[in-house]
């Protein structure tokens, strides 16, 4: 039987009253998905969210993952790892630290007939997954973070292969100015420019939610994904970056993560 065959068979089990039954024991969802015609946040007050967003950016995704690996970072209900099944690829791991996101992700991978690997990881223990992946989706994740550029650094150490699917919160300005190599120690007034790289802390709570902790602007998004390695090759909509593995322009790092397997496969 082949895989399309038997994620037919799989579906047919699972009738809409069989599927509102197990929604109601797995909490408020976060993704909106139709499983079995049966809608998991009909409610969501960003509405269709995440298809509507993904609509967005999915043009700038590879159509076809046939034999690729992808990993879903703070993957919440599972939306972005199942579409990526349904783009044909062969591995797809989500990691989450919330262990009611990951049971409602099973629940959504069992009625589609996927098969998803799904982990109570959060993105500081990247290094315990052991493989690096084709793509790295890494959305809505960064502003929640005490510590948003070590997780890039972590990503790009330990599971970043190729690609990296990347999405925070931005505020402030659009611009980006361009910025010198270095400036003179008595040289203040581009820290002042709207377009300077910058990532607002936030110390209370933004939107009534204290786990949003950083507000970058656009340069700043940009700029710390090159810090990390990753050069944008694409900006599909304001706060979706896809980008493309690249050497970082230093090593030299004050603190730094545990280094990841050589290319030789010798811990570096």
């Amino acid at each position: 039987m082949t895989a399309t065959a038997t994620r037919a068979t799989v579906r047919e089990l699972w009738t809409p009253e069989r599927v509102r039954d197990r929604l109601a024991g797995l909490g408020q969802w976060f993704h909106n998905m139709e499983l079995a015609g049966v809608a998991t946040a009909p409610d969501h007050f960003l509405g269709d969210y995440p298809r509507v967003k993904f609509k967005g950016f999915a043009h700038a995704l590879p159509a076809d993952l046939s034999g690729k690996s992808v990993l879903d970072i703070g993957c919440n209900g599972g939306f972005y790892a199942l579409e990526m099944k349904r783009r044909g690829a062969e591995r797809v791991v989500g990691i989450d630290s919330d262990e009611r996101y990951l049971e409602q992700a099973r629940f959504a991978a069992e009625v589609e007939g996927f098969d998803v690997e799904f982990r109570n990881l959060d993105v500081y223990q990247v290094g315990r997954l052991g493989e690096r992946f084709d793509l790295v989706i890494f959305m809505g994740v960064l502003y929640h973070l005490r510590h948003p550029l070590l997780a890039l650094d972590l990503i790009r150490e330990h599971v970043a292969k190729d690609l990296l699917l990347f999405q925070s919160m931005q505020r402030g300005s659009e611009a980006i100015d361009p910025v010198e190599e270095d400036y003179d120690f008595a040289e203040t007034a581009h820290f002042d420019s709207p377009g300077y790289p910058k990532l607002h802390f936030i110390e209370r709570s933004y939107s009534r939610d204290p786990s949003n902790w950083w507000a970058p602007n656009r340069a700043c998004s940009e700029a710390m994904l090159r810090s990390a390695g990753f050069e944008p090759i694409e900006r599909p909509e304001p706060e979706v970056f896809l980008c493309r593995v690249t050497e970082p322009p230093s090593t030299d790092r004050a603190v730094y993560p545990a280094r990841g397997a050589s290319s030789s496969g010798e811990s570096a």
